[in-house]
């Protein structure tokens, strides 16, 4: 009792920096983040998927290599775990950022590559609901018939955007697309409920990740038969890798272990506003249906957002 009674008051005094820290990377990440779709998009009009995720991971590697090099000066290094625990505990942060990150990516970029990319980002941005909601359940909303029909707006908005207000039939792009963006979403939801109650650091966590990534892509290629010549993709591609996957995943994770009670969730839900923006900016274009799709999408995630934040600060 007298330890708790010395730890909440000392919680509460770093809540408020912790919490700004935290939407700092938050806001990093989505600004990054942003710009994903455009670039992929201006890539993938001239070069196959494989190819571009492959400059992806390969830049993603190069930031998350360097990143665990600096993390390294002035740190110790821990000593092996022994037995059949150590090794489960080494798995389970492993698969985590394997579904995260190679998942989320590879995924998503089917998708950008089989439907158009303004619906593909729209729909695969869907992971901020599938967060939000998955906190409140699991927190015991104060108001779950209210949260349940917020959580059904949205994906009505969802079904507009995929139908984007087309008479004759609704799945224009190919249908694996749509199923590859909704797995996407799938698993990033699924990283940013995990990888704050884990333990082990973002570096740790994602360098591994990103090389399986590099491995299977490189493989991809070969499969394809690209062929690779020195050019400005080169510089695009490398910078899909580092910027919006490398720190962009790892700002997000930074921002999710400084995180109390799952609130930088409700930054995420800026990505698929500032990222279609762009996209419209650049001549795609989105009917009056899918536009209003679009903003039950986003609405729901702010209001599934706020009843989260609201259940926290009545627990």
């Amino acid at each position: 009792m007298v330890k708790q009674e010395h730890t909440l008051p000392f919680r509460s005094a770093l809540g408020g920096s912790g919490s700004r820290s935290a939407l700092v990377f938050a806001a990093g990440a989505v600004a990054l983040w942003a710009t994903n779709a455009l670039v992929g998009k201006s890539l993938l009009a001239s070069h196959s998927v494989s190819q571009v995720q492959f400059l992806q991971f390969v830049g993603a590697a190069l930031v998350f290599a360097l990143i665990r090099l600096i993390g390294r000066d002035g740190g110790r290094r821990r000593m092996p775990q022994d037995g059949g625990a150590g090794m489960s505990a080494a798995l389970v942060p492993f698969a985590v950022g394997i579904i995260g990150l190679v998942g989320t990516m590879i995924l998503q970029y089917v998708a950008f590559a089989s439907m158009p990319v303004i619906e593909a980002n729209l729909v695969a941005y869907t992971w901020p609901l599938m967060v939000a909601a998955a906190i409140i359940v699991l927190d015991r909303p104060r108001r779950p018939a209210l949260l349940g029909i917020t959580a059904a707006l949205g994906f009505v908005g969802v079904a507009l955007v995929i139908s984007g207000g087309r008479e004759q039939s609704w799945f224009q792009g190919n249908l694996a697309g749509y199923l590859a963006a909704f797995g996407s979403a799938l698993c990033m939801a699924f990283y940013s409920i995990v990888v704050g109650r884990l333990a082990t650091s973002p570096d740790r966590l994602l360098l591994p990740s990103a090389l399986v990534g590099v491995a299977l892509t490189f493989l991809w290629c070969v499969h394809d038969g690209v062929a690779w010549d020195i050019g400005p993709y080169l510089l695009a591609g490398l910078y899909l890798g580092a910027g919006p996957m490398g720190l962009g995943y790892y700002f997000w994770s930074r921002a999710l272990k400084l995180d109390q009670g799952g609130k930088v969730a409700v930054a995420a839900y800026l990505t698929p506003i500032a990222s279609t923006l762009l996209l419209t900016l650049s001549g795609e274009r989105l009917t009056m249906t899918a536009i209003a799709g679009a903003v039950l999408v986003i609405g729901s995630c702010i209001a599934v957002g706020i009843e989260g934040s609201e259940a926290e600060n009545h627990a």
